[in-house]
């Protein structure tokens, strides 16, 4: 079998692409943890901020605002930073709840360095859902670490990204470090 050929018994056309499955990926498309309007009053974000940290998988509880980890996310170590409060626009963020995300944002970027030696970070608010962002309704600033070669063919042609830690890993390593710095 080159790989052009269905397996047999097994409907499909043939395009000569294997397939890698992520069945579990489709509870994100269809929306799971999200609020049902960008104007809910609650969304995840305020969730986790009642529940223990390693189960909100929280690295860090600033004073305004607090880090953590994305469910759902474009690499390992990808982190969030929101506000305690909820809202939704940089523009109703306080001046010192913009100066608390700026200076979580330089911690999440040290301490990432500490541990996992990332080449560079994509940062970013994502402004509305016609802007991108999944959970308009709150306020959330993007951590991405990145590594040289890291957009490999699984993005590009498999529209998968392949995460070596499991977040609960990944947020006691993290939470660990954020202690030491």
């Amino acid at each position: 079998m080159t790989g052009a050929e269905p397996a047999s018994g097994l409907p499909g056309d043939p395009d000569g692409y294997q397939r890698l499955w992520t069945p579990h990926r489709m509870v994100y498309i269809k929306g799971e943890n999200k609020p049902e309007s960008a104007a809910a009053e609650v969304c995840p974000f305020c969730r986790v901020g009642g529940l223990d940290d390693a189960e909100a998988l929280i690295v860090h509880r600033g004073r305004l605002a607090f880090v953590v980890l994305n469910l759902y996310p474009y690499a390992p170590g990808h982190l969030l930073i929101c506000p305690n409060r909820h809202i939704a626009d940089w523009t109703e963020a306080t001046p010192e709840e913009r100066a608390e995300i700026g200076e979580l944002t330089a911690t999440a970027m040290t301490v990432l360095r500490a541990v996992s030696g990332p080449g560079g970070f994509n940062l970013g608010v994502n402004q509305g859902s016609v802007a991108g962002a999944g959970i308009a309704a709150h306020l959330h600033q993007h951590v991405v670490p990145r590594w040289l070669g890291d957009a490999n063919f699984l993005p590009v042609v498999g529209q998968t990204k392949a995460i070596p830690q499991l977040l609960g890993e990944t947020r006691a390593v993290l939470a660990d470090a954020w202690n030491r710095h």
